[in-house]
């Protein structure tokens, strides 16, 4: 078995870019960061560890999907993505986020997981 490297790479990049303007204030971002009881700041200003934290967390979504893609397990890669969803929202209604912002959050892993369940369609 052996996986599409080049959709993995793609599905991580693409998901990671989706973000950037996911929680931008052109989409949800201004919502979200009220949500969120958080300031938006510029470029310049934001939480290196975090960027690096989610980029990480793209790029492990990426190779289970390409694992669950080797090995036609579709309904493992959707489980693994709703796992992963509901513990963000989870974690996120601990610390009091708004619905708004939990929805932001859990909808953002999703959308994620279906770019990249559609890049390994595809390529």
């Amino acid at each position: 078995m052996e996986l599409n490297w080049l959709a993995f790479i793609i599905g991580g990049i693409a998901a990671f870019m989706v973000g950037w303007a996911w929680y931008s204030p052109m989409l949800f971002g201004k919502g979200w960061a009220a949500g969120s009881k958080v300031e938006l700041g510029s470029a310049s200003s934001m939480p290196v560890f975090a960027m690096v934290a989610q980029l990480v967390a793209v790029f492990l979504l990426s190779f289970v999907v390409a694992i669950t893609a080797t090995t036609d397990a579709l309904i493992t890669a959707i489980a693994a993505i709703l796992a992963a969803s509901a513990f963000v929202v989870s974690s996120g209604a601990f610390v009091k986020k708004s619905t708004y912002a939990l929805c932001v959050d859990g909808g953002y892993i999703i959308l994620s997981g279906v770019i990249m369940i559609a890049i390994h369609a595809i390529i």
